[in-house]
C-alpha cells in the first residue's frame, strides 16, 4: 500500500510533530507536497483549529501558474501565503516541513515566505 520512502517520511513527520506545537501567537505552518501540487496550512494546535490554508489549486494561483508542482509554483504559494498571513495579523510561525527534506520546492516555498515577511 505505502512504499518505504513514504513510511520513512511519516516517521520523520511524527518525530518532528512530537517537538513542534503551534500556538495562537506562533501558529504552525504545515506544508504538504505531492507530485502535482503543494498545500500549506496555518494551524493553532493549542485550540486545535486550522486558521487558514492555501494551495496551488487555488483559482488565483492556478491562473498564474503553468504547473502546480514546480519551483515557480512553490515560490508563488509562499508569497501568497505570507501576504494572506500578514493581512490576518500573523507575523511569526513555526515551519513544519512535513518530513520532507529541506531542498527543492520546500526550500523555495520557505525562502519566498520569508522574503514576503513571515518570520521562522
Amino acid at each position: 500500500m505505502f512504499d518505504v520512502k513514504e513510511i520513512k517520511r511519516f516517521n520523520r513527520h511524527k518525530r518532528i510533530r512530537n517537538k513542534m506545537h503551534g500556538t495562537s501567537e506562533r501558529p504552525r505552518l504545515c506544508l504538504h507536497r505531492s507530485i502535482n501540487n503543494l498545500q500549506a496550512q496555518l494551524i493553532d494546535d493549542a485550540q486545535k483549529k486550522i486558521l487558514f490554508g492555501l494551495s496551488t489549486l487555488d483559482k488565483d494561483l492556478r491562473s498564474k501558474l503553468k504547473s502546480g508542482g514546480n519551483l515557480e509554483a512553490a515560490t508563488a504559494l509562499g508569497q501568497a501565503l505570507a501576504k494572506l498571513a500578514l493581512s490576518k495579523g500573523v507575523t511569526k510561525v513555526c515551519f513544519d516541513r512535513g518530513g520532507y527534506m529541506f531542498h527543492g520546492r520546500i526550500k523555495a516555498f520557505a525562502e519566498a515566505a520569508r522574503s514576503a515577511g513571515l518570520e521562522f
